[in-house]
């Protein structure tokens, strides 16, 4: 009687179980991430739950549930559709970069309703997933030979170029320097990188004349000097700095920030939100806010470091750069630190897309932590 109550317990609990495997600090962190989000989109529209706040919730509302699904799902399924769902998602960005939806120029989007879908946001968590089963299947002493660097490098390269004809350079950049991690962490030799970076340099000018369009060369020339053209091209740092170097130490208040709040900040809930941020709470609540990443991202190194197999070990690590580089590009491009390009803040600038490659990222992560010792067979 004993023994049959012993196996009808685990089936019974299987969900609470695995729910309560889950790293719920780290979960935790997300939700305080989301919560400063919902905080600064609710300043964003002018102490107003419309346009922007209800909508964020109900993303966060909707995909994070699918998060938790993604991480007590058996990793072997991830580990066996790593291909498959990498093929669907070039095949979305192909479709958008020929039939998607226009909006400021650029095709970035499919429109389902009152719903636009990216799916090149998508497209780098699948890219992690695809790169991450490719190493995981070849022999050690085989990643440093050129033939077998010749299909990583294609699977970076191809979705880049299409999201980079969207056009998308915030994107394509973050999608190519992400594959480029996971080249050095799987063991690629470092005079390949440097051969590359050489390569690069010397294709700068190429890139300039030929591949930059007028308004990312113009964005370039801004953040070089960005008070040649105060109301046109320069504007939006300009007041981006403004804002940030008025909120001092401790801000101005909560919903009382005047350059976000009198609409001189453009893009304040996307591009631009931690401007408003910084504004409002200063420099204590833009410390507070960037910790928060930091710790996150310290979370995330450990379960990396403690992941057996080689597949979970590189899915973790191109999530945190995904993760990494839109934080550092966001906050780096609102100082004028770094061009202004389209790459919007985790958890807390709008949008649905980035909510969900977000979360469905952080739910792979959960799922390598509880199962890093879990044996994926030959690839």
């Amino acid at each position: 009687m004993n023994i049959i109550n012993q196996e009808k317990i685990p089936q019974k609990f299987f969900l609470a179980q695995k729910l309560e495997q889950l790293n719920w600090t780290l979960i935790s962190l997300v939700i305080i991430l989301a919560f400063f989000g919902f905080m600064m989109l609710y300043s964003a529209g002018g102490g107003s739950l419309f346009p922007w706040l209800i909508r964020q919730f109900i993303f966060f509302c909707l995909f994070f549930p699918l998060m938790l699904f993604i991480a007590i799902t058996d990793i072997k399924i991830w580990f066996r559709f790593s291909y498959p769902l990498y093929a669907a998602a070039l095949i979305l960005v192909i479709i958008v970069d020929i039939m998607g939806h226009n909006a400021m120029g650029a095709t970035r989007w499919f429109r389902v309703g009152p719903i636009a879908i990216q799916p090149s946001e998508i497209m780098k968590i699948c890219t992690v997933l695809a790169l991450a089963r490719y190493f995981y299947s070849i022999e050690i002493a085989n990643i440093g030979r050129i033939r077998f660097i010749m299909i990583p490098l294609l699977l970076i390269t191809v979705p880049a170029l299409f999201i980079f004809h969207q056009p998308d350079l915030g994107t394509a950049t973050i999608l190519i320097l992400v594959g480029v991690l996971i080249l050095f962490i799987a063991g690629v030799k470092m005079w390949k990188f440097f051969s590359a970076g050489a390569a690069v340099v010397i294709a700068i000018p190429f890139v300039w004349n030929f591949l930059l369009y007028d308004y990312q060369k113009k964005r370039v020339l801004t953040f070089l000097n960005p008070s040649e053209d105060p109301l046109g091209s320069g504007y939006n740092i300009i007041q981006s700095k403004i804002a940030i170097g008025s909120g001092g130490m401790f801000g101005k208040g909560y919903l009382n920030g005047t350059q976000g709040q009198l609409n001189f900040l453009p893009e304040k809930q996307t591009d631009f939100i931690f401007t408003m941020l910084s504004e409002e709470l200063g420099f204590i609540g833009s410390i507070f806010v960037i910790g928060i990443y930091c710790a996150i991202i310290a979370i995330c190194l450990n379960i990396a470091v403690k992941t057996r197999h080689q597949y979970g070990r590189l899915l973790v690590m191109g999530v945190i750069g995904i993760f990494f580089l839109h934080m550092f590009i966001n906050i780096g491009m609102v100082m004028g630190l770094l061009p202004v390009v389209g790459a919007p803040l985790p958890f807390i600038s709008y949008g649905g897309t980035i909510m969900a490659s977000m979360m469905i990222g952080f739910g792979l992560v959960l799922n390598v932590d509880v199962n890093r010792n879990e044996s994926l067979g030959k690839g």
